[in-house]
Formats: structure tokens, C-alpha cells, sequence
């Protein structure tokens, strides 16, 4: 077996644990009701995504990280087709030993995931060998593999952007009767309307190919380190693999591109505080060659680095920047005040890489044989190796092709808008995608029947009760989990991206018992001490709230809220584990950061004066 094999066989164990214990838990699943009077908007939801009465016996937790908001009933097919991919991945792809898929439920809008442990020892066995079989080729291959991934990542995107707009003519064009096409216009709807939802599905396939094994290769030099080096943190570790480049981060390195140019071309006073996009690109316009070169510097970096949206891909509504230049714009007047006054816009990367090579060689002179120095250095360096994916992936899967996803989305709720099936074309997102297709297939049928289709009867008011049930179920909270806490969770995609992990659930019970506690425990997601304002963003909307010097406070951030950093001096984040996007984000923007607190929206009040501190991975309420 060869080098890179030996670093990485540990990842076959480095997930394994003990059939697990029940103890003190979180309320039932059973006990959770649905909001009065949002009871059949409950019901759209898929059957096999309702708690049922057996769900009981499973610990389930909020998966306020990438779903911080109630979901309309369309928007939950990210859910869907995210987990249906996940799980394949982790049960029949790769064969993680001691872990299947995630099972999620939906109540009042809520999406709450649950892991599937294997704790049979002849079956972790089983899985192992696979394991082996099929996740180590991934990682001798994995430069070629990846770039075959990006190839067939970009092919998705291209046949998405490439779909035709759905419409209806009133007669069949001639040109395809003289064809002899013989197949009528609304058959394009169906055709279109499938290829774009199987596309979204796919997406999710590929999206998980490398990132489960990402985080295992890391996860086996994080457990190596743990046990040669039983004092070392898990923020040192992760620092270890610090300083990435990864797509996720251009569209910021972008903005500050643009910012540099609007100085060095002298129509840098245009962009003003408190102006709308559509009035500074007006003014551009009218600036002469000056304006005319930095809105060509604008479509360059447009094409393709605005593809990408305010939040996490999760929620229609979650924009894209090429769609709505409200953001980048509203971040360019600070960026362009820094370069002004002789500030550095780059991203701390090359110090993070320097720092990471520092640690990375005292910790391997602390080692006391070659045969550990040698598997100290193939294990870091897989880690290396496959680490930018885990944030890289992002740009292209939750982003670029989403955007297209959900526009082509919006496309459909036009042309039913038209056809007075509901008010408003954004009103498609309150049906789910089973009744779209049903409403599709209504309109179809109707233009080849030369009758009125029956949607204008039946779906206004479905939608307006949908629209209210989610403007209600965002005033209610939700607990972060429910049933009973296992002693051992061993699901590495839990642990490390959520930091659901079975003393952090402690804490989380013991800080709902001690809610007048003035400290906050979580992770250590990145060093450094800071004190200022909290500002408690709780949805995307609020992000404009932020003001210099405040510490955000929010469920989760992601790697698109980086032009807000320039703004604020420390985060705080309810979700999150050491490998979580927002403790990568932190650490490579250089701010102190706690992940993982569990409440700490719900137990900061907005302006409170706190103090973060990222090195031991706690906050302290000061006033």
C-alpha cells in the first residue's frame, strides 16, 4: 500500500464509536405542534418529511445552518434533493464505515436533520473494506478526478443556462408543421420543466462526490493530532490548513478589484453611502471614458463571479448579485474609502500561510520517530491537497447553478402569472414541485384543448395562505433539537460542519437552565480577542444593519456575507463546528470568531456591549 494510502487509512476509523446510550433529551418531536391555522400549509409538505410518532426515539437538531428561515414549499426542494444526494454519497457511493445518510423532517417550516449510524462491528467491517476500495482511489486521483468534476460541473451549467424560456404561442409555428416537427409547443413546457428539476437533483450528486472525503482527509490528521499532541486545540489544527484559494472567495477579491479601479480611473466620488446601484451606474454612464472603462471592469468581473447570492443558495428570494447588484454596490464605497486612505484590501493569505507552515513544523519536531514524521506529513498534506474543495464547491453547486435554477423558476411563474394563475409570478415558490408540474400540465392541457385551464380557480388562494403560514411560522422559535441526546455522535459531516457533538449538547441544555449566565460557550473557530456592539442578524434582509466596529451575532454567516467583514471586528454564530463555513471564513479574514454556541441569538440582545473571545471559544455579555 502505498504512501498516500497509509496517511489516509485512519479515515476508515477515524469515524467509528459505541452503539450509543439514550439519556436527558430535548422535547419530543411529538410534542412539537403546528401553529394554529397554518395546519394544510403544513400538509403541502411532502408525507415522507412529516414527524411521525416514531420519530420519537431519534435525536433530531434545527439545521438552522442552511436553513435559518421557515421554507416556502417550493424552496424545500433543496432539502429534498440535497439529502437524497448526501445519502447516496455516504451509504452507496463511498460507504462511509460507521455512518449512512441524514434524514429530514419539516415542521412549521423547520427543516430538522437526524444521522444514521452503523454501530454493527461486521458491518462497519464490511463498509470499511469498500470504504477503502472506493474513497482512497478518490484520493490518489484527485487533481484528475477534480478536473474532471469542474468539466462536469460547467457542462451542468451551460446546459441550465442554455434552456429555452417556456412559453405558449397562440398556433404552432409554421415552420414546424412544414418540419414535420410533430410534436405541438406545450410539450416544451413538460420537456423544460423536467430536464431543469432533474438538473437541480443532479447538482446535488456532484456537489457531494468530494466533499465528505474532503472532510475525512482532514478529520484523520485532526484525530492523528489529537492523539500525538493531547494539548492541542482544535482551532490550532484547523489552522494548519488556513490561507486556501478557493472560487468561493473571488467575487470579494472582485469587488475589491473594482473598488482599486474606481480610484486609479478617478470615479471613485460616485459611489456614495445610501445610493441605489441602478442611480450610480446611471451617473457612470454619463462620466465619459473614465465611467465607460470602470463599467467595462465591472462586466469583466460580472462574468462569471456575480454569480453568486446574498445568502447560502437555500431560498429563492436569496438573490443573485448579477440579478440585483444591491450588495457588491452597497460594500464598494467602504472598500473604496480603505483604498483612499492607504489601507491594505488584501485577505491576510499569505500571513495564514506563513503561520500554518510555522505550526505545522513545530508540531512535527514534537514527534519522536521518522515513521510519524512521515505520516504527519502525507496525512497534512492530502489535507492540503483536497481542502480548497470544501469551500470551492460552493460557487459553483450552491451558487452559479442555483441562480440559474431558480430563475428558470421564475420563468415558469411568469408565463402562469400571465394565464392568471396566481397574481404575481413569485407567488410559483408557494407551490410545491409536484404541484407545479400538476399546474404545468393544466396549462398544457388547456392550450390544446381551447379551454380555460382550472389553476386560476384553485391556486390564489392556496398561495395567499401558504405566503401568511410562512410570515407566521418565522414569529414562532423552534428548539435547536429534539428527543434524546446519544452519549457518541460520529457522523464526521455533523461533527465538523455543524459541531453537533455530545458536550456541546450538554451545554446547549444546561444554557436553556441558565439563561442569566453572562458567559456563552462554543468553538474556538478563530484566534484573537475583541470587544464591541452586538448587532444580532438573524435573516439576510438584515445584513444592511451592520455598522463599523459591530460584532455580528447571528444562527450561521457564509463565505457571500465576506464584504460585510470589512465592516465588523468579531462574529458570533449559534451553529457551526471548526470546519464550519463560518469558522473558515473567520480565520481567513483574520477575525475573532465562537461557532457553535447553540443560543447565543436568542441569549444577546442587538447593541449589547460583548466580548469575543476566538482563542478559548467564549463570549461574555458586558452590559
Amino acid at each position: 500500500m502505498n504512501s498516500t494510502i497509509d496517511a489516509t487509512q485512519a479515515a476508515a476509523n477515524a469515524i467509528q464509536g459505541a452503539a450509543p446510550e439514550v439519556r436527558k433529551g430535548f422535547p419530543l418531536p411529538s410534542s412539537l405542534k403546528v401553529v394554529p391555522g397554518t395546519e394544510r400549509a403544513q400538509a403541502a409538505y411532502p408525507y415522507h418529511v412529516q414527524f411521525s410518532k416514531a420519530d420519537d426515539e431519534r435525536f433530531w437538531f434545527y439545521n438552522s445552518m442552511h436553513f435559518p428561515e421557515p421554507m416556502s414549499a417550493f424552496d424545500m426542494v433543496t432539502a429534498e434533493a440535497a439529502y437524497c444526494a448526501l445519502g447516496a454519497a455516504n451509504t452507496r457511493v463511498h460507504c462511509l464505515p460507521t455512518t449512512l445518510g441524514i434524514d429530514h423532517r419539516v415542521i412549521n417550516g423547520r427543516v430538522y436533520i437526524g444521522g444514521n449510524a452503523v454501530t454493527d462491528p461486521q458491518e462497519i467491517a464490511r463498509r470499511t473494506e469498500e470504504f477503502q476500495k472506493r474513497a482512497f482511489y478518490y484520493y490518489e486521483n484527485w487533481e484528475r478526478l477534480y478536473a474532471q468534476w469542474r468539466e462536469k460541473m460547467m457542462a451542468l451549467i451551460r446546459q441550465a443556462a442554455a434552456m429555452p424560456k417556456p412559453q405558449l404561442p397562440e398556433l404552432e409555428p409554421l415552420e414546424h408543421v412544414h418540419a414535420g416537427r410533430g410534436v405541438a409547443s406545450n410539450q416544451d413546457l413538460l420537456d423544460i420543466y423536467q430536464k431543469t428539476l432533474e438538473g437541480y437533483f443532479r447538482m446535488w450528486h456532484h456537489h457531494f462526490e468530494f466533499l465528505l472525503l474532503g472532510y475525512g482527509a482532514y478529520l484523520t490528521f485532526f484525530h492523528f493530532c489529537k492523539k500525538a499532541f493531547p494539548e492541542i486545540t482544535d482551532q490550532t489544527i484547523a489552522r494548519m490548513v488556513a490561507g486556501i484559494e478557493a472560487e468561493i472567495f473571488r467575487p470579494d477579491d472582485e469587488l475589491r478589484r473594482l473598488a482599486r479601479c474606481a480610484v486609479e480611473l478617478g470615479v471613485d466620488g460616485y459611489f456614495k453611502e445610501g445610493m441605489r446601484a441602478e442611480e450610480i451606474l446611471e451617473a457612470l454612464r454619463g462620466a465619459g471614458t473614465p465611467g465607460e472603462k470602470w463599467l467595462e471592469e465591472l462586466a469583466v468581473s460580472r462574468d462569471p463571479w456575480f454569480n453568486i447570492n446574498v445568502g447560502d443558495g437555500f431560498y429563492h428570494y436569496h438573490r443573485g448579485w448579477n440579478d440585483d447588484l444591491s450588495m457588491p454596490f452597497a460594500c464598494l464605497p467602504e472598500y473604496i474609502r480603505r483604498v483612499r486612505s492607504g489601507e491594505s484590501l488584501e485577505r491576510p493569505i499569505e500571513r495564514l500561510k506563513a503561520e500554518r507552515q510555522q505550526l505545522i513544523a513545530e508540531y512535527r519536531e514534537l514527534l519522536s520517530s521518522d515513521e510519524e514524521r512521515a505520516a504527519y506529513d502525507q496525512m497534512i498534506g492530502l489535507a492540503h491537497r483536497v481542502f480548497p474543495y470544501v469551500e470551492g464547491h460552493k460557487f459553483y453547486c450552491e451558487h452559479w447553478y442555483t441562480n440559474l435554477f431558480f430563475n428558470k423558476i421564475r420563468e415558469f411563474g411568469e408565463l402562469l402569472a400571465r394565464h392568471g394563475f396566481f397574481p404575481d409570478s413569485e407567488d410559483v415558490f408557494h407551490l410545491t414541485h409536484y404541484e407545479l408540474k400538476m399546474a404545468i400540465i393544466d396549462l398544457m392541457t388547456a392550450w390544446s384543448t381551447g379551454s380555460a385551464p382550472r389553476g386560476p380557480e384553485r391556486w390564489p388562494a392556496i398561495v395567499a395562505e401558504r405566503r401568511a403560514a410562512v410570515r407566521e411560522w418565522a414569529k414562532h422559535e423552534t428548539p435547536p433539537a429534539l428527543g434524546p441526546v446519544p452519549d457518541v455522535i460520529d457522523d464526521p459531516a455533523i461533527v465538523m460542519l455543524w459541531g453537533i457533538t455530545r458536550e456541546n449538547l450538554d451545554a446547549w441544555l444546561s444554557a436553556s437552565n441558565d439563561a442569566s449566565s453572562r458567559e456563552i460557550r462554543g468553538f474556538a473557530a478563530s484566534s484573537g480577542v475583541v470587544e464591541g456592539p452586538a448587532r444580532v442578524v438573524k435573516s439576510v434582509e438584515e445584513i444592511s444593519r451592520l455598522e463599523t466596529g459591530d460584532i455580528l451575532v447571528c444562527q450561521v454567516t457564509n463565505p457571500t456575507w465576506a464584504p460585510v467583514f470589512q465592516k465588523i471586528v468579531g462574529a458570533v454564530s449559534d451553529l457551526g463546528g471548526s470546519m464550519s463555513h463560518a469558522a473558515i471564513v473567520a480565520r481567513e479574514y483574520g477575525l475573532p470568531a465562537v461557532v457553535g454556541t447553540g443560543n447565543a441569538t436568542g441569549r444577546i440582545k442587538d447593541g449589547q456591549r460583548i466580548r469575543v473571545d476566538g482563542s478559548r471559544g467564549i463570549v461574555t455579555v458586558l452590559d
